[in-house]
Formats: structure tokens, C-alpha cells, sequence
């Protein structure tokens, strides 16, 4: 499978990119696990506090991975939610969230607070937030050092702007883009513990 990801890769993009990605360290397992619920996340495995690293990204399918390119076309979307977040705030000083094991969750997004209960679907990866003001649904998907909370990217623009509106943040809407441009995966945030 990995070779044949290679294979699709080099013909969509430059060889250089490919190599990168695949030689980074965590390429081929994330080559592997870069859609949606190829390798799940336990409710038990979720519990926790999980701290901001990176932007993340997975395909909604193994077809939409194959046809953008591979991990190749994953990690190019992550460069480019880079200076989005960065411009927006979103850092591992202030974007976090714990889950409890009795059903409540809390976070802070850009340094705004949002708490409440969740729901946890494993099938599905499926994690509802609901919140006083706001019900929330992303996805979660395992990564090697933690995980992914992914959400659609027109969900992700409309927590991004309450959370906006909450604290007064007027640079959320650079993170617009992100709705337009990502169709068939899912952008949010690699956290780890």
C-alpha cells in the first residue's frame, strides 16, 4: 500500500515533496492513517488533556487521499493552515481541551474558553461538544505522538468565528479560506498530551 501511495504521489507532485513527506519521520504511518478512522481512537484512549501542536488534516475517504496525492497533498494542506492559524492565534499556549471520564469536556480555543458535555460515537469517531451556547461536531483520528480533532472546514470556520466573537479576535476571518478550499477533509488541530 505505502509503495502504491508513493507511486500516486510522484505522479502528482514534485519527487522532492514525495521524499520529504515520506522520510519525515512519521510519512509512512501517516501515509497509512491519513483518512478518517483507519486507526481509531478508544472512548478510554480519549480521556484526558490534549494540548495544540500542529494543524491537522484527514481525507473523508481512501479515494480522496488517493486521488489529491497521498500524505503528500496532507501535509502540503497542514503547511499552508499554518500561517491561517498562526495569523489567527492559535497556539499550544492557548488552544487546548480535556476530556473527563464522567462526560464533561473543557478547552480554550485562541485562549477562549468553551465547556460542556461531549458524546463519543468510536464506529464512527464522532465526538459531539455541546456547550451552553454552542454544539459542536468533529472527529477524532489517532496519530503517533497524540491525536487529531478534525472538524468539516465550514465547521471549523463557524467555531472559529464564536470563538472569535467571544473574545473580540477581528482576524478570524483570514481563516475563511479554509471552508473554500478543502472539500473532502477535514481540518482542525494534532494535539498531543
Amino acid at each position: 500500500m505505502v509503495v502504491g501511495i508513493c507511486l500516486l504521489t510522484a505522479s502528482c507532485g514534485n519527487m522532492g515533496q514525495v521524499l520529504s513527506a515520506m522520510t519525515n519521520g512519521t510519512g509512512v504511518v501517516n501515509a497509512i492513517t491519513s483518512v478518517i478512522g483507519l486507526d481509531k481512537v478508544t472512548a478510554q484512549g480519549l480521556v484526558g488533556t490534549w494540548q495544540y501542536k500542529n494543524p491537522g488534516c484527514a481525507f473523508t475517504s481512501e479515494n480522496l487521499l488517493y486521488k489529491a496525492g497521498g500524505e503528500v497533498a496532507a501535509v502540503q494542506i497542514e503547511e499552508k493552515l499554518l500561517p491561517y492559524y498562526q495569523q489567527v492565534g492559535i497556539s499550544a499556549n492557548n488552544t487546548m481541551i480535556t476530556f473527563n471520564q464522567d462526560g464533561t469536556f473543557s478547552s480554550k480555543i485562541c485562549g477562549t474558553p468553551f465547556s460542556g458535555k461531549y458524546t463519543f460515537d468510536e464506529a464512527s469517531q464522532k465526538i459531539t461538544l455541546k456547550g451552553l451556547l454552542l454544539s459542536v461536531n468533529c472527529y477524532t483520528k489517532r496519530e503517533i505522538n497524540g491525536i487529531s480533532i478534525l472538524f468539516e472546514g465550514k465547521k471549523l470556520l463557524s467555531l472559529l468565528q464564536t470563538m472569535a466573537a467571544l473574545s473580540g479576535n477581528q482576524n478570524i476571518e483570514t481563516i475563511s479560506e479554509i471552508s473554500k478550499k478543502y472539500d473532502g477533509v477535514r481540518v482542525g488541530f494534532d494535539m498531543n498530551r
